[in-house]
């Protein structure tokens, strides 16, 4: 009954368990895929252990006509061999599993299709567009293109529907975290400069418009770190770069490829104190 209050009483929702329907990357196909399996194999074992427990009370429940100890049993060696090997079995299955998918979620190309750069910072963020070996592009006014949120504007992130999208995220403050949860994704954003940026490269398989926000408690205005990102097909993302360089705002390139100008998964919060969004 549980997933089913917790998903809302919606029967659709209530099988995935908690976890996004949508999942727009290879990697959160895996990690769905994964835990999935593990909660079967879970509650596969809960029932045994369950059902065993519930018939040996029913089963060997005491009358008030016995007067004597049942046949005490002990020793076993073989079912005592059995229920630790079958444990170690289980966990050893688990692990071999969530390694395969770790391995996957965690391997790097020697050519990304696309590389965008991720500057978190106190409380925002900015995204900066570069080639295909990481390097930034530049604008029509000499600057990189880049992509900065404001109290008053939620960044887009615009990326191409295709596999090996690479990321290279840092920080200019404090500890932040970046979070797309349809992804089924969150990866620490740490300052330190080169030497500790972060990089992850995800193979998406379809195009869709998601919510990304900050999952690492970084201070008093936390809770206004939202981004949006954007998955287009490869031929609108080249229009749209190029657009950025010829000096086109994120808006403006974003109408070109026929998207909403703005975002529409979240909305800055109002800061006003009557609103009681920045309480």
């Amino acid at each position: 009954m549980l997933p089913i209050v917790l998903a809302g009483c919606s029967l659709d929702d209530a099988f995935y368990l908690g976890w996004p329907r949508t999942r727009p990357t290879t990697q959160s196909e895996q990690m769905f895929d994964l835990w999935i399996g593990s909660t079967i194999a879970a509650l596969a074992v809960g029932v045994i252990v369950w059902g065993l427990t519930f018939w040996c009370i029913a089963a060997y429940k005491k009358k008030d006509s016995d007067t004597e100890l049942p046949r005490q049993t002990k020793y076993n060696l073989p079912a005592e061999l059995t229920f630790t090997a079958l444990p170690f079995v289980l966990i050893g299955i688990l692990f071999y599993y969530t390694v395969v998918v770790q391995d996957n979620v965690t391997e790097m190309s020697d050519e990304p299709s696309s590389c965008t750069e991720i500057t978190a910072f106190k409380w925002n963020w900015q995204f900066t567009y570069t080639d295909e070996n990481c390097d930034p592009l530049t604008g029509a006014d000499g600057q990189p293109v880049v992509e900065t949120g404001d109290s008053d504007y939620i960044p887009i992130i615009v990326v191409p529907n295709q596999d090996d999208v690479r990321f290279e995220a840092t920080a200019e403050d404090v500890i932040h975290s970046f979070w797309v949860p349809d992804m089924l994704f969150k990866r620490d954003v740490i300052p330190g400069g080169e030497a500790q940026t972060t990089r992850w490269e995800v193979d998406f398989n379809s195009e869709g418009t998601f919510v990304g926000r900050c999952a690492e408690l970084c201070g008093a205005y936390h809770a206004f770190m939202n981004f949006e990102m954007r998955v287009v097909s490869p031929e609108d993302y080249e229009t749209f770069v190029n657009a950025r360089i010829e000096g086109a705002s994120t808006p403006e390139a974003l109408e070109l490829i026929g998207q909403d100008a703005y975002a529409t998964t979240t909305h800055p919060f109002d800061t006003a104190p009557a609103s009681g969004e920045a309480s």
